[in-house]
């Protein structure tokens, strides 16, 4: 009778100990995600360029990260950790996707005024011809100009070689500085000036 009692009481001392790191565990990550979920939302809004995608994606990122909270020693390195999955996570849908989507020459339509392109408009004319570029061509970009990654370091995520990126970002860059309603009224050198600001 001792040793049963002594296995069950055991054993239910173990189960509260695990029931508290678990708890403990998941408001550490509540206080993680309500502390950065802005970033995080733009990170995925940047990735898809569409808000219901990019909330899907955070979901699904943040479920990922959630199931590997414990075996995330670092975390200060979490933010990392989330960027890459929603990264991956992006990419691995767009593999699958069927969809055969292609750029069109139809622009949308633009304001008559003469300073149409600032503040807020040109950022929404700008994620506008983001959208128009392929997908692995503005991930680079969000990459590149969002998260602020080095070729090396996109080429790894993407797992492709360095040229590629390079390239890829070149072709991208020039598609945006030719993109006639990011240029409207201006100069290229002026156009350009303020995307990459």
């Amino acid at each position: 009778m001792g040793g049963n009692g002594g296995n069950a009481y055991g054993k239910a001392t173990g189960d509260r100990t695990a029931g508290a790191e678990n708890a403990d565990a998941e408001a550490a990550f509540t206080a993680y995600v309500q502390e950065r979920r802005a970033s995080l939302y733009a990170t995925a809004y940047h990735l898809t360029g569409d808000r219901f995608e990019a909330e899907d994606l955070l979901q699904s990122a943040l479920f990922s990260t959630y199931r590997a909270w414990g075996r995330i020693s670092d975390k200060a390195a979490v933010g990392g950790y989330l960027r890459r999955t929603m990264t991956n996570l992006h990419i691995s849908a767009w593999r699958r996707r069927k969809l055969n989507e292609y750029p069109t020459e139809e622009l949308p339509e633009t304001v008559g005024d003469t300073d149409a392109m600032r503040g807020t408009e040109l950022r929404a004319v700008l994620w506008q011809a983001l959208a128009r570029l392929p997908e692995l061509q503005r991930t680079m970009l969000v990459l590149r100009y969002y998260e602020g990654r080095t070729d090396p370091e996109i080429a790894s995520i993407l797992d492709i070689s360095v040229g590629t990126v390079k390239s890829s970002i070149w072709r991208s860059l020039r598609r945006l500085r030719e993109d006639e309603v990011l240029s409207f009224g201006r100069d290229e050198q002026e156009s350009f000036g303020e995307l990459v600001a």
